[in-house]
This record gives structure tokens, C-alpha cells and sequence, in this order.
């Protein structure tokens, strides 16, 4: 299957799918990118800051609610969260290809700036990882 137009779900659009949506746009510059979230809020402030760390700027991003249009465009969906996933099966709308990556959510991490960061750049990097692979399958 030839891949062009790749969109990234979790629930709020604020922490997982913008981190995917940056790496995709920084590692896979010959793709179309797009998240969106189920239930969109802002983007979170610290997903923005661990993403500065590795020059990567999504400061301007907005969290955007997913259409139709979307899921229907898109020759790859791929969510990062199981609400994602059962909003999009539950719809109907998966009729293209669909890679599931359950990513735990760091806006509900707990504790002080050091560990927030952490889980943070934690959830980066699996994320980062995973688009590598992904990557190498289909470029």
C-alpha cells in the first residue's frame, strides 16, 4: 500500500498525536501530516517545551477535532489511545489502514516539574522510536 497522508488521533490533541504530528513533519518530510484529537483542548504547554528540547516547534499548533473528511482522506490513521481507537471503530469510519499505539497519557502524570518533564520526554521518545520504524517500513 503507498502511504501519502498520515493522521495521528489521541482524545484531547494536546500532548501524544502534537508530538507525533511534529516528529512526522521533522522525520517523514515526504508525507502528508495531520493530527486531531476526539475531544480536542490546547496544546499542552510542557508537550511544547520537551519538543523545543529537540528543536522541534510546535508552539503554533492547534488541537483540532477529527472530520470525517479526515479519517476518509487519510491512507494511514494511527491512534494513540484506546478512546481514539473505539471512537474511530465504533463510527464505522477505519477503512483504510489503522496501526494502533497505546501511549499512556502524560497530561495525567502526576508530581513535580523534573517528573512531569520526564514523563513528558518519556512519551517523546517512544513516540519518536515508533516513527522511525515506521519510517523504514514505508519510505
Amino acid at each position: 500500500m503507498k502511504i501519502k497522508k498520515i493522521l495521528f488521533l489521541c482524545t484531547g490533541n494536546s500532548c501524544r498525536s502534537q508530538m507525533a504530528d511534529g516528529l512526522a513533519n521533522e522525520h517523514l518530510p515526504n508525507f502528508q501530516i495531520k493530527s486531531a484529537g476526539t475531544k480536542p483542548t490546547p496544546v499542552h504547554p510542557i508537550a511544547i517545551k520537551v519538543m523545543e528540547e529537540i528543536k522541534i516547534d510546535i508552539s503554533n499548533n492547534k488541537s483540532k477535532i477529527f472530520s470525517n473528511e479526515d479519517i476518509n482522506n487519510a491512507d494511514l490513521i494511527i491512534t494513540l489511545c484506546g478512546g481514539a481507537m473505539e471512537t474511530c471503530i465504533v463510527d464505522n469510519r477505519m477503512n483504510n489502514k489503522h496501526i494502533h499505539w497505546s501511549i499512556d497519557d502524560p497530561a495525567l502524570a502526576e508530581g513535580n516539574n523534573d517528573k512531569l518533564l520526564n514523563v513528558f520526554r518519556e512519551t517523546r521518545d517512544i513516540i519518536k522510536q515508533k516513527i522511525l520504524i515506521l519510517k523504514k517500513e514505508y519510505e
